[in-house]
């Protein structure tokens, strides 16, 4: 299969004043542009494998051919990490309040939504260099926080993303610079929480 650029769900200036226009417009059309390009590379010297998803291909690297492995897991978590990481926010104005089964679940992982809050942006402000933040439902259906390098994916270590956080420079340099955790606080505006509880459903309906 051919991989191509998601487009978003929202105009790029719909997201201010958290994340501005010109760095969604450059994350989405530049940024996500390059991993499907290189991953369509990628896949095009290996026929046999062209048509696994790219989701089952990150579950299991070691059954990618050897010589595109590394590209299939820059490029191809790339790719998998920004088509979810867009649909994971929305404009302010259309949040719902966060409430459901995943809030429920939240609740053994911390005592409050400010603690969670504190824990996910903590794992945030960890990563060295380039990242990502990250909740998942892992194999035991419990809920995890931490973080991964590069553009690594969850789904490598059997692990369900349900929340996401790219903490590369290129997602925030343009209108916070080097002040990561102001572009983390202002980006807990934009959460799309119904997401998060849509994500969470579906992965704990799951077979472990």
């Amino acid at each position: 299969m051919i991989y191509v650029l998601p487009k978003l769900p929202y105009a790029y200036n719909a997201l201010e004043p958290y994340i501005d226009a010109k760095t969604m417009e450059l994350h989405h059309t530049k940024h996500h542009q390059t991993y499907v390009d290189k991953l369509n590379e990628a896949l095009a010297k290996h026929p046999e494998i062209a048509d696994v998803p790219i989701e089952a291909l990150l579950e299991d690297l070691s059954k990618v051919p050897e010589d595109i492995r590394m590209a299939v897991r820059n490029h191809g978590g790339g790719h998998t990490n920004h088509a979810l990481f867009w649909q994971l926010m929305m404009p302010a104005s259309q949040k719902k309040d966060f409430v459901g089964s995943v809030s429920e679940a939240l609740k053994k992982l911390a005592p409050s939504f400010e603690d969670f809050q504190k824990q996910f942006s903590d794992a945030a402000m960890r990563v060295f260099g380039s990242g990502w933040a990250w909740l998942v439902v892992n194999k035991e259906k419990n809920l995890e926080i931490f973080n991964m390098m590069n553009q690594d994916s969850p789904l490598s270590l059997g692990k369900k993303p349900i929340l996401g956080l790219d903490v590369w420079e290129h997602a925030y340099y343009l209108k916070f610079q080097n002040r990561r955790a102001e572009y983390i606080a202002a980006w807990w505006n934009v959460v799309n929480w119904q997401k998060v509880e849509a994500l969470y459903r579906e992965a704990m309906k799951k077979k472990k």
